[in-house]
């Protein structure tokens, strides 16, 4: 299976050049590119690609900006002229930074660690979890066993997710992507790239701005959703 792959810069001729440079990669499909932030977020966020290869400085919002606008993000390589930014990369959990002007063999070690994350996250997605069965969280020195249907709120935490059930937040160190796959789609809603919560326990379900939605939990958070994930949310529960 093709890995998806979207590009953006706002230099025409580094898109050009990084579109060459991936040619001899085969497996993967570039299905789109932007040198306008505004079109690549609006882009991203409907083609949700497997790996975004990302410039820093960009004129409206650099390339941290970008990630934070996007609903979801799979995997990122940033590529940039400067090497200044390295360490805040990967605090937003970059998969690797490659300095212009490109080095093959540097995209090469990138392209095949992307390619080795994606299979083992595609090896690790098995079918959906029931409603009716438990996780087990090792958190430091307390474990849990949780029942899926007492969680009601899903955090992304860096490359931990916060299981939020009862008076209980244990940390699990799996992505909120990969829960997102795992737990019953019928009663656990992605709300945006931070957020996935349980409808069972909503409280309210309040307009917000620009026909978007703010929900509720009985636990007391507000969750705002983006004009998509409100028209699918409308969608799904008829509201």
């Amino acid at each position: 299976m093709k890995k998806r792959v979207y590009l953006v810069d706002d230099e025409l001729l580094a898109l050009e050049e990084l579109k060459v440079l991936l040619l001899p990669y085969e497996d993967l499909e570039i299905v789109g590119f932007s040198d306008r932030v505004e079109q690549a977020i609006l882009d991203c966020n409907s083609l949700k690609p497997d790996l975004i290869f990302l410039d820093i400085n960009m004129p409206g919002k650099d390339g941290f900006e970008f990630l934070q606008s996007l609903e979801e993000v799979k995997e990122v390589i940033f590529v940039t002229a400067y090497d200044q930014y390295a360490i805040k990369a990967f605090e937003v959990n970059a998969l690797d930074y490659l300095l212009k002007p490109l080095n093959p063999k540097r995209l090469t070690e990138a392209i095949q660690r992307f390619g080795s994350k994606f299979q083992a996250v595609e090896n690790q997605v098995e079918e959906r979890l029931s409603a009716d069965k438990k996780i087990f969280i090792k958190d430091g020195e307390k474990c849990h066993f949780v029942p899926i249907s007492k969680i009601y709120l899903l955090e992304s935490v860096g490359n931990y997710v916060r299981v939020f059930y009862e008076n209980q937040q244990p940390l699990l160190h799996k992505s909120l992507t990969y829960l997102e796959q795992k737990l019953p789609e019928d009663l656990f809603f992605r709300a945006n790239r931070q957020f996935m919560f349980n409808l069972d326990f909503i409280s309210q379900i309040e307009p917000y701005f620009n026909s978007t939605l703010l929900i509720v939990m009985k636990s007391g958070h507000k969750i705002d959703l983006s004009q998509r994930q409100s028209a699918k949310f409308r969608e799904i529960t008829g509201v």
